[in-house]
């Protein structure tokens, strides 16, 4: 095995890889130079320096993995590695540690105005007054997010004695069992906590995920920590409510823009401010040179790459007669990950009819994908799904029967969240015509589109014209709509599919109609659509 290092890499990962392969460094390479040697190695290797375009990619004839020692992939065409069979891997874990202390370094600094303190000092004034802090022991941290970091900025500051809030509706009750950790909503978090910290992924619903609304509920008081990503907080709003004194202080690592240009926050005293310092140890940087150089060794040799950020071929033989049910599989997730939400527990997933006789895995990591997706956005495919349930706490059961009524094939998901059991069921009636055919209790068809709005409604007359009234009133066209009830007058579901997003404040409007239980609005993206195998 031949692997081209371009860019520096600590000497702990270069021995790893040095142990089973063939290593060059070659690095301060430009493009075009990277081109005339690229096509003779098997697997690259860079951080952030070297761009790994699709030009630069074509010319790696012989590429089968590409790695990147660290998280993001902005600098490599993923699209084009995933066209061209290539494996792309990251290095997500090996900065956990050096994030969370980052993120406590950044708590102590709030908390005992650290930097303007020093400044002052070295200013030849010792103004002890001026710079009189707070104690962290006995305080309320507030964590939105309780993935790798959060979780491990929660033990860290239980060891402070803190009191550790958070925030993250796909964490299950029973995963923070015995861990000192409160589950709650976001809004209860933000009235009850002095610190809050910022640890969720940057996904289009959780952009801005505090603004001027948010911050408007905020303890008063409180002090604010970004160090997951720029675009999590509206620094405006910040800006704002650090200046009417809403709250005390905020500390960023990471901006919208990167460096931040002439941005308001940059004049407040009470802002502290570092250059995406998290991964920036000596430690971290040895974690993720080892880690990406052992996965890459694992890739080549076959083996499953669990940090891989695209999908790998997968072998024709395992999943040509499953593959038309994929699409149907991860639209199915996303359906019901926006439809419910919440913390998934266990995902239990029914094969009835022909398809009990086929090798479904496929199957199910597909309906994962669309699951996941709505939460985690692109990073989630079909090589990392099944690990990422895994972290989540969530259970996966597969059961088959050959027997089946009035379909050749069904396909049933029963999600449980906190005890209740949802259902949502599908099938094909041809190779690309998908159906729902089952949304909780009700039996119906629904041929899925991009726009929907679901409503739980009592079956009544009169119901349904209010809703089509209502968006007509508001220029929405209804396309099409599918009723199903399991008894006159009971409740009922109907499913609308419309031309046009429905927003919040139209959602709101429906909801509180004469005879509407719920509403909720689904929007299938093209991805949702789409094989998970495929780009």
């Amino acid at each position: 095995m031949k692997i081209l290092v371009t860019d520096p890499l600590s000497q702990e990962g270069l021995q790893v890889l040095q142990k089973k392969a063939h290593v060059d460094v070659c690095t301060g390479r430009d493009e075009s130079s990277l081109k005339e040697i690229i096509g003779d190695y098997d697997a690259l290797i860079v951080r952030s320096g070297t761009r790994v375009t699709a030009s630069l990619i074509e010319k790696g004839v012989n590429l089968q993995v590409i790695g990147r020692a660290g998280v993001g992939v902005d600098n490599i065409d993923v699209e084009k590695a995933t066209e061209k069979g290539i494996m792309v891997i990251n290095a997500p874990e090996g900065n956990t540690i050096s994030a969370a202390e980052h993120t406590l370094a950044m708590l102590f600094s709030l908390a005992r105005n650290i930097p303007g303190a020093d400044n002052s000092v070295k200013q030849k004034k010792w103004e002890r007054k001026r710079f009189t802090g707070v104690e962290l022991n006995q305080k309320v941290l507030g964590l939105l997010g309780l993935g790798r970091i959060g979780g491990e900025v929660a033990r860290m500051a239980r060891a402070m004695g803190m009191k550790i809030l958070a925030y993250d509706p796909y964490v299950s009750p029973e995963k923070v069992e015995n861990t000192g950790v409160e589950l709650t909503s976001w809004e209860d978090l933000l009235r009850r906590s002095d610190f809050v910290s910022l640890h969720l992924p940057l996904v289009s619903a959780t952009y801005h995920f505090l603004s001027r609304e948010e911050l408007e509920i905020i303890k008063p008081g409180a002090r604010i920590i970004n160090c997951a990503r720029g675009g999590l907080l509206d620094e405006e709003a910040l800006y704002h409510a650090l200046k009417e004194g809403k709250i005390s202080g905020a500390a960023l690592d990471v901006f919208e823009e990167e460096p931040p240009q002439d941005i308001p926050l940059l004049e407040l005293d009470s802002v502290v401010l570092t250059p995406h310092l998290g991964a920036s140890t000596e430690e971290a940087q040895v974690n993720v040179a080892v880690q990406v150089a052992e996965q890459v060794l694992k890739a080549l040799e076959g083996e499953s790459a669990v940090t891989a950020v695209n999908m790998p071929t997968l072998m024709p033989e395992v999943v040509s007669e499953v593959r038309p049910f994929m699409p149907l599989m991860r639209m199915l997730g996303s359906f019901y990950m926006q439809l419910y939400g919440g913390a998934v527990d266990e995902v239990e997933v029914q094969y009835s009819g022909e398809i009990a006789g086929k090798q479904v895995t496929p199957l199910t990591t597909s309906f994962l994908i669309g699951l996941l997706q709505v939460i985690m956005g692109d990073q989630v495919n079909f090589v990392n799904a099944g690990y990422i349930a895994k972290n989540r706490g969530i259970r996966i059961k597969e059961t088959f029967s050959s027997d089946v009524d009035n379909f050749a094939n069904l396909i049933t998901v029963i999600v449980t969240e906190s005890g209740e059991e949802r259902v949502l069921s599908g099938t094909l009636f041809s190779q690309e015509d998908m159906r729902i055919v089952q949304i909780g209790d009700y039996r119906i068809e629904v041929v899925p589109s991009r726009y929907m709005l679901v409503c739980t409604y009592e079956d009544k007359p009169g119901v349904i014209g209010r809703v089509g009234s209502l968006l007509g009133d508001r220029s929405i066209n209804i396309a099409t709509m599918q009723v199903g009830r399991k008894s006159i007058g009971g409740e009922a579901v109907m499913v609308l599919q419309v031309d046009d997003p429905v927003t919040e404040k139209v959602q709101q409007e429906v909801s509180q109609l004469e005879g509407i239980i719920e509403t909720n609005f689904v929007e299938l993206k093209e991805r949702d659509l789409k094989d998970p195998t495929k780009k």
